[in-house]
């Protein structure tokens, strides 16, 4: 009678894998083998001994051909693999790692930030302000005449040309007329160019070089020359401070500070980002006060009335609100009811004044873009 076959059922064999092992210590890869022991939750080799648990994988920065791990908590250690059938036999490869000195990684990004709030808060406007003094009237009129086409280029709604010029030649001698008599006995330190733009914003701003910018929409807005000659005085009031020059110098550098911090800015949103700080430039109350005191000073010497700048402010806040489509660096710092009242209270008791424009000029004046 044949004896019957018995087959010995043994303990699968434990999976091998091939790798290349850097130690952390030296430069040169050992290739070893790894044996998977399943009985101690281990991965072991020569000189290997990592739990599976504490095993985790390395995202591949290159062809994703290579399985890359590391043991939990050595930064250093690294094995690397062809063969990715060894990833069912670790549990915990793709969790994240646990954050170590959690309190001095929050210390060190305190500290970043305040240093970042300290460039941008403090370092950037003590050079720009610093800096301004250094430019040649040629350079800061150059810088003005570029910022100014970035600005026509980028208001533009049509994508076909920049923002036009207004031109017409009567309405241009009125405000020629406005001007001559603010300027009259008193000389500026840049000579002025005056610009009107054929658009609806409510808004008029300065730029470097002597550069004025009133909008068709802040000449519709006003009532009366005198509004419009206390808007154009508060202007001169930041060209003779340089303001203009000084905003655009700390928004270029706060822009630059950005840019290392996170990634390069392209040049359109550069012009985007110059544009608006710009037009809506939001001096420092300092700033904004000196700028209204030079007003109340310029028009009192023309013979107009300082309290039209009060009109003025309170005509728009009327119209526009206080937050919505009103000349945003107008109605920043201080409050404008302060505002409104110091032009009130810097018009001497008596005070007599005297005609800007006639009816005629003013009418030309309000359809300087054409009707």
């Amino acid at each position: 009678m044949t004896e019957p076959t018995v087959i010995h059922v043994g303990t699968p064999p434990e999976p091998r894998f091939d790798a290349l092992y850097l130690d952390g210590a030296s430069a040169a890869p050992e290739r070893v083998t790894l044996t998977v022991d399943r009985a101690r939750g281990m991965l072991t080799g020569p000189g290997i001994d990592w739990p599976l648990a504490e095993i985790r994988e390395v995202r591949d920065q290159a062809g994703a051909d290579l399985m890359v791990l590391r043991l939990a908590g050595d930064p250093v250690q690294r094995l690397i693999l062809r063969d990715f059938g060894l990833r069912p036999f670790l549990p915990g490869r793709l969790r994240a790692a646990p954050v170590t000195r959690r309190g001095r990684l929050m210390g060190w990004a305190a500290a970043a930030l305040a240093s970042v709030a300290l460039i941008l808060g403090v370092l950037v406007p003590t050079m720009a302000d610093q800096l301004a003094g250094y430019i040649p009237p040629e350079g800061e009129r150059a810088l003005g005449e570029v910022t100014l086409t970035q600005i026509r280029e980028a208001m533009d709604e049509t994508g076909l040309a920049p923002v036009r010029f207004c031109t017409d030649p009567n309405g241009r001698a009125a405000l020629r007329r406005i001007e001559e008599r603010l300027t009259e006995g008193g000389a500026l330190p840049v000579p002025l160019s005056v610009h009107v733009l054929d658009h609806e914003m409510i808004n008029a701003f300065a730029l470097p070089g002597g550069h004025i910018v009133f909008f068709r929409g802040l000449i519709e807005a006003a009532e009366t020359p005198e509004e419009l000659a206390s808007v154009f005085a508060h202007e001169i009031g930041h060209v003779v401070s340089r303001d203009p020059t000084r905003h655009a110098l700390r928004s270029a550098g706060s822009i630059g500070v950005l840019g290392l911090l996170f990634g390069d800015f392209a040049g359109g949103t550069v012009v985007l980002f110059l544009t608006e700080r710009l037009i809506e430039a939001r001096y420092s109350q300092d700033a904004e006060a000196a700028a209204d005191g030079f007003a109340h000073a310029m028009l009192e010497r023309a013979g107009i009335s300082p309290a039209a700048l009060g009109d003025m402010f309170e005509h728009l806040l009327r119209e526009a609100g206080d937050t919505q489509g009103v000349m945003a660096h107008f109605l920043s710092h201080p409050r404008l009811g302060d505002r409104i009242a110091r032009a009130r209270a810097a018009t001497p008791e008596g005070f007599q004044t005297r005609p800007l424009l006639d009816d005629e000029g003013w009418a030309a004046l309000k359809s300087v873009c054409g009707t």
